[in-house]
């Protein structure tokens, strides 16, 4: 699913670019919505197969696509309200609730580091992607007139290291990779002081100012990578006094989840298990659950902090908090991760002095802030890590997908001084022959 593309964003959901009911089987890398989000428009539009994936990712797609399609249908009452004062004919929804539920019957969870069978020349692997939860890289064997050939997708890449998940798992050789690049020209800074950041943007907005820290963030990976930093600095007596507030039911949803899939955590993780029975839960954290309880934050006079999805700002609770809160210089707005250019979260991190929210200009008077190395996309050095276990000689074709066109220039020239000969950047809808 395609999000912050602005005007073009309709457009690029509706056209898959091929016909739904030609795909026999879908393998699913992770249930980030940009890469769920579309399913039950694929099903919607005739697809019938099975959708394997592994166990988190089946559990919070549940979660995740019943969510969406509940926005989907929402947002459509609200144009069709427009429209009809328009005199205008009533549009249908991309999905629908129902198709949703269609897509949740389709899934089927399988192991990590299992080969299965997915019809009689395909076999099938995942192996842990170390990006959110039960993200994996998508691995097959697909055996042709006696002839074995092995195709590699990445998904999307976590980070070495990461603070709460294992690293990614090192895989079979492969013939061809299709391969993420989101941070292809991007070296993150050590996820360590990342902490630091977080901590000291509280204090300087909640102690110094007085003011409101509102962070968008992603409601699965991203909030709970924030709810485990900030139960960390509690920990260590770093963490300001000051109430938090997570302002968002799917993140609600999407950490209890987290919760049940502790296999899916590090060693560091494990052994804080052994003392913290909830490395997500602290004193002075509070889950807002009702839309009064929202509104009710933007009448708070006291400082806090305010988490709150989605992560690009472009929709969701955060935008009526940035909203309520962007022109008063005591505020902050704290951007922790990726941003389409053409999000708000993207506008408000160019530097733009006056933004447009829900069709009213709003001037920029809050600080707006970054901690780009939050990021769950691993940099060039952590892509680099993922590729070390490939002879890079018996690579036939590596394409680079899922990113900006300028940052997969500059990444390929990366990987060809890697060894990596034949590096493409396919566009949009393009068919290739292996």
């Amino acid at each position: 699913m395609f999000q912050g593309m602005g005007k073009d964003t309709d457009a690029l959901n509706h056209d898959l670019g091929f016909d739904a009911s030609e795909v026999d089987y879908m393998l699913l890398s992770h249930a980030h919505i940009d890469h769920t989000g579309l399913i039950p428009r694929l099903v919607r539009l005739g697809y019938k197969g099975r959708i394997y994936c592994t166990s988190a990712t089946y559990d919070l797609t549940r979660v995740l696509l019943m969510d969406s399609a509940e926005i989907q249908e929402d947002d459509i009452k609200y144009t069709n309200k427009k429209r009809a004062h328009a005199g205008l004919p009533h549009i249908e929804p991309l999905y629908t609730t129902d198709d949703a539920e269609r897509s949740l019957r389709a899934l089927q969870a399988v192991k990590y580091q299992q080969w299965f069978k997915v019809c009689d020349e395909v076999e099938a692997m995942f192996t842990d992607a170390g990006h959110i939860i039960g993200s994996a890289a998508v691995h097959l064997r697909v055996t042709e007139n006696g002839k074995t050939t092995q195709l590699t997708f990445s998904g999307d890449i976590g980070r070495y290291g990461d603070a709460i998940l294992r690293s990614p798992d090192p895989f079979p050789q492969a013939d061809y990779i299709v391969m993420e690049s989101t941070y292809g020209s991007t070296l993150h800074a050590e996820a360590a002081p990342a902490d630091d950041a977080l901590v000291e943007h509280i204090r300087q907005t909640c102690t110094v100012k007085k003011g409101k820290l509102i962070i968008p963030a992603f409601s699965v990976g991203r909030t709970q990578e924030l709810l485990y930093a900030l139960n960390r600095a509690q920990l260590q007596g770093k963490l300001p006094e000051v109430d938090i507030f997570v302002d968002s039911p799917l993140s609600m949803e999407a950490t209890q989840v987290v919760r049940t899939h502790p296999e899916c955590f590090n060693k560091t993780v494990a052994r804080l298990l052994e003392i913290d029975d909830d490395p997500f839960d602290f004193p002075g954290l509070s889950y807002i659950h009702t839309i009064e309880e929202s509104k009710s934050l933007n009448f708070r006079k006291e400082p806090c902090v305010i988490i709150s999805a989605s992560g690009m700002a472009e929709a969701g609770r955060v935008k009526h908090h940035i909203a309520n809160n962007i022109d008063d210089e005591r505020n902050t707005i704290l951007m922790v991760g990726y941003c389409e250019p053409e999000s708000l979260g993207g506008k408000l991190l160019r530097g733009m002095k006056e933004v447009s929210i829900y069709g009213t200009w709003h001037q920029v008077r809050a600080e707006v802030a970054s901690i780009r190395s939050m990021s769950a996309h691993g940099d060039y050095e952590d892509l680099g890590q993922w590729l070390s276990c490939q002879d890079p000689a018996a690579v036939k074709k590596l394409f680079l997908v899922h990113g900006e066109y300028e940052v997969q220039t500059v990444f390929r020239d990366w990987l060809h001084k890697k060894g990596f000969q034949d590096i493409q950047i396919p566009e949009r809808h393009r068919e290739v022959e292996l």
